[in-house]
């Protein structure tokens, strides 16, 4: 009996046609079109953000590659949104199937531009629904295609220009192989019976509505949970939202010009004899924490918020809590709410040897909160309706509504040992 002698993966260095010129004339641009038209098959297609750089999240990069129609690396930035050879694009990418990779990534800038794909296959989410455990780029060619792909530039400054050779070459390699790679996930999902799930899945990306604009998103500042007194919240908010300001007006990373560790610094020290009247008094705050000097380079515009939260009436400062409409802690539900508890123990512990059995992550399978919702409100018109009503597909309504049926008949809560869940799949997927 013979073993399989496991494939040694090899690096892929640069793309097999050379490195392609950047598309930044109209000229160009046109040539590029003629190209990708005379191609066949799907479109493999990715961007590159200036993400922790910059206030925008708009493309500085698009590649895009195809069959017989060459891989074209285009500049965005000499065209701007909308310009007519992006809608000219977008016309010819909906000639057929565009595969990205973590697709709710880069279609927010793809759009920005005048790119809306009409049929999609997203490789990343396709691995995670055929059960593979590490989903990453670099990972899935590693493992389905036996190529190694270098990571090394995924963070720099995509709005540098001119752009250096080595990053252009990193960005025309995630998707010299990307037609390849979607067939392997495909195949991979076909054997599997999971072919119908992708389909929803890619579906529902593309016909998801734009999130609808947070209520007080500066609540979500890191270190909030430590603060609580209103005074204190009040600070935070002047803070938060003079900085966001800021960095649209420069586009600029918000947290390149004050760190939300920052900012919860400052509040916390807020008590009601405060004074924060100069720099000074900012940098013995933020010392402790690794004071940085771009912080203070708006010192005058942090102290005048600090300043216009301490003469805030009562009345006026911001409650300890916002309005929403997120449920209960869970860990008040056992006291408070047994019945509702109960049957979120025995949904979730169910769903979990389900998502094992399906080989599928647990939060593919069904939205935690989708459960958590069901369980608390116990639906009368029944749990499928209320599934589809969230937004769960189909594939996922089939599976889940006999689990959280019989989870809502439950009285006692299920005691179980400390539950093992599966290998987390491997989220990073950076372009």
């Amino acid at each position: 009996m013979t073993t399989e002698e496991p494939r040694i993966a090899v690096p892929l260095l640069a793309p097999a046609q050379g490195l392609p010129p950047v598309v930044d004339t109209e000229d160009a641009f046109e040539s590029a079109l003629k190209d990708l038209a005379n191609g066949k098959g799907p479109f493999a297609l990715d961007a590159e953000r200036a993400s922790g750089y910059k206030f925008s999240a708009r493309a500085y990069l698009i590649q895009i590659a195809r069959d017989g129609g060459g891989l074209h690396l285009i500049d965005p930035i000499p065209f701007g949104p909308q310009h007519s050879l992006f809608l000219r694009l977008n016309e010819l990418l909906a000639t057929d199937e565009v595969i990205l990779h973590a697709s709710t990534q880069d279609l927010p800038c793809l759009r920005e531009l005048g790119i809306n794909p009409v049929r999609l296959f997203d490789t990343e989410l396709g691995g995670r629904l055929a059960g593979l455990p590490r989903v990453g780029l670099g990972p899935l060619l590693e493992s389905l295609l036996g190529v190694l792909l270098a990571k090394e530039h995924s963070a720099v400054d995509w709005s540098t220009r001119p752009l250096p050779a080595d990053w252009l070459n990193y960005a025309a390699l995630d998707v010299e192989l990307l037609v390849e790679l979607r067939d392997e996930v495909d195949s991979l999902l076909d054997a599997a019976g999971k072919s119908r799930w992708a389909e929803e899945e890619f579906a529902a990306i593309l016909n998801a509505p734009p999130n609808p604009p947070r209520i007080d998103p500066w609540r979500r500042t890191s270190g909030m949970h430590h603060i609580k007194k209103r005074r204190q919240l009040a600070v935070v908010k002047e803070l938060w939202e003079s900085r966001v300001t800021l960095a649209e007006a420069l586009d600029v990373s918000p947290s390149r010009l004050l760190s939300d560790a920052a900012i919860s610094a400052i509040a916390l020290s807020i008590q009601e004899d405060s004074k924060i009247e100069r720099k000074k008094d900012l940098e013995k705050i933020l010392r402790p924490i690794g004071l940085r000097a771009r912080w203070l380079e708006h010192h005058e515009r942090w102290i005048a918020c600090i300043a216009s939260a301490q003469n805030l009436s009562e009345d006026q400062l911001p409650p300890v809590r916002g309005e929403s409409d997120a449920l209960p802690p869970v860990k008040v539900w056992k006291e408070k709410y047994p019945l509702r508890y109960a049957a979120l123990t025995h949904a979730k512990h169910t769903l979990l040897l389900r998502a094992q059995e399906l080989e599928v992550p647990l939060e593919n399978l069904i939205s935690p909160e989708f459960v958590r919702r069901i369980c608390w409100s116990n639906p009368r018109g029944g749990v499928e309706g209320a599934l589809l009503e969230l937004g769960a597909r189909n594939w996922q309504v089939e599976i889940v509504t006999p689990v959280l049926e019989a989870a809502l008949l439950q009285e006692t809560p299920l005691v179980v040992e400390e539950e093992a869940l599966p290998p987390a799949t491997d989220a990073s997927s950076e372009e």
